[in-house]
């Protein structure tokens, strides 16, 4: 990711941080974290509610 596209998410998650953290601790997280943090929180988001992935699953 380019570093114009970092630092926009950056921002996005400063504004609004995710449930259980600050503007602070996003502030001071490296690139890396930055981006782990936003692959877990939209991981799912192309998923429809009532679909699965196709794979195996285990209930």
């Amino acid at each position: 990711m380019d570093p114009k596209q970092l630092e926009e998410l950056r921002q996005n998650y400063i504004k609004n941080p995710p449930e259980g953290m600050t503007a602070k601790l996003v502030r001071n997280m490296t690139d890396s974290d930055l981006l782990d943090m936003h692959y877990f929180l939209t991981e799912d988001d192309d998923l429809d509610e009532d679909e699965f992935e196709e794979g195996f699953y285990i209930f």
